[in-house]
């Protein structure tokens, strides 16, 4: 049986989980407190990272690398361009939310309201939350701005870079922490993510003592 070793807000591990959702490969789900550098999960990952995916008699870590590996594999449905420049440009936006976004804000939001308290390293801190409030109001402008030119954010068909972003902002749409008005073309794109059948599984997560706000059950976009 293939199993995901995840943890549920984690982007990293719902960039992945909608990759192979998307690609309509099975796995079993395996909540992961990886911080608690468990020794069996240090066996499957030296790095203490999710997600870790065992795929048959593989065991492959780092979501970057096992989406594209899933992509190599499993090539149908495409999640990544034919041609060399648009598969840079959706490279490009991976790294962008993957590294970027994910340090000036999901880190900073959903570290210091959620892992705080999950992880037992103490209370918020209102500078990094601050921050990362207005980190996001320039990223969602970047990504409006790319909406305008494009029907996704990498081209005119959705990609990993929609996945990658999606999986961070779905985090903090969790906990509230997006402000949807400030963009209707950008509101419009996730409405789009949150009706594929690959979002569903997401839209089920619970974190205990975090539930989710009662529009992401409901999908009132």
């Amino acid at each position: 049986m293939n199993r995901l070793y995840h943890f549920p807000l984690s982007p990293f591990s719902r960039k992945v989980r909608l990759s192979l959702a998307e690609k309509r490969i099975e796995v079993e789900l395996v909540e992961e407190r990886y911080w608690e550098q468990d020794s069996d999960f240090l066996r499957r990952n030296p790095a203490g990272k999710v997600p870790v995916l065992r795929l048959g008699n593989k065991l492959l870590s780092e979501s970057a690398a096992i989406c594209e590996y899933l992509e190599e594999t499993h090539p149908n449905p495409p999640l990544m361009p034919r041609d060399a420049d648009s598969r840079f440009e959706v490279r490009r936006l991976i790294g962008w939310f993957d590294d970027k976004f994910y340090t000036e804000c999901t880190q900073k939001l959903l570290g210091e309201r959620v892992f705080r308290k999950v992880m037992g390293t103490g209370y918020p801190d209102s500078t990094n939350v601050k921050a990362g409030s207005r980190a996001m109001r320039l990223h969602l402008d970047y990504m409006t701005h790319l909406l305008e030119h494009r029907r996704w954010l990498a081209g005119n068909e959705m990609s990993l870079a929609d996945f990658a972003a999606a999986a961070q902002l779905s985090c903090l749409d969790y906990i509230s922490d997006v402000d949807w008005n400030r963009s209707e073309v950008l509101k419009d794109w996730y409405a789009k993510i949150k009706s594929r059948p690959a979002f569903r599984s997401l839209l089920a997560d619970q974190v205990p003592g975090f539930l989710p706000p009662s529009h992401y059950a409901n999908l009132d976009f």
